[in-house]
């Protein structure tokens, strides 16, 4: 009885072994502050689903992907940004700086250190249903700064 179960239970790991392999490990570049403590916060929160996507392994610290082949792509430790007049939106409490591209949209977090960074095709994953998905990961570390906008500005009189 003993050893058919060790048997059953070799079978299984061996099983999962084999369908593990089946999705290849993702190719990401780490951040330059990959190694930033607070990653580690982040990363131990995100998701194992994020937009209707499954996260997959990668092969380097900080980094994150999802769907296969990759839909979504997280680098923790990207350079913090400093004031900027590119689209910012404020997302569940968590502000993003968006920078569109033909095909990837980056979104960057503002306002809080390490600086987290997510790439995606939006016409693949909506932006909404991720940004708003990683909240619970990204509120982990607090914010320093907002985005504000020109309507939040004091004009001297004129």
């Amino acid at each position: 009885m003993f050893s058919s179960r060790v048997a059953f239970s070799a079978a299984v790991l061996a099983l999962a072994a084999g369908l593990s392999a089946c999705t290849p490990i993702a190719d990401v570049e780490p951040a330059p502050d990959a190694a930033n403590p607070d990653c580690a916060t982040i990363m131990v929160a995100l998701p194992a689903e994020l937009a209707d996507q499954q996260q997959r392994e990668t092969d380097s610290q900080a980094t994150a992907a999802w769907g296969e082949p990759s839909k979504i792509i997280l680098r923790c430790g990207v350079p913090v940004p400093g004031p900027t007049t590119d689209q910012c939106a404020t997302v569940n409490g968590v502000d993003w700086i968006l920078r569109e591209d033909e095909s990837t949209w980056t979104a960057t977090t503002y306002g809080r250190e390490p600086a987290v960074e997510v790439l995606f095709n939006p016409d693949e994953v909506s932006s909404s249903t991720l940004l708003v998905q990683l909240e619970n990961s990204i509120t982990r570390i607090e914010p320093t700064r907002e985005c504000i906008s020109s309507n939040d500005l004091e004009l001297p009189a004129q």
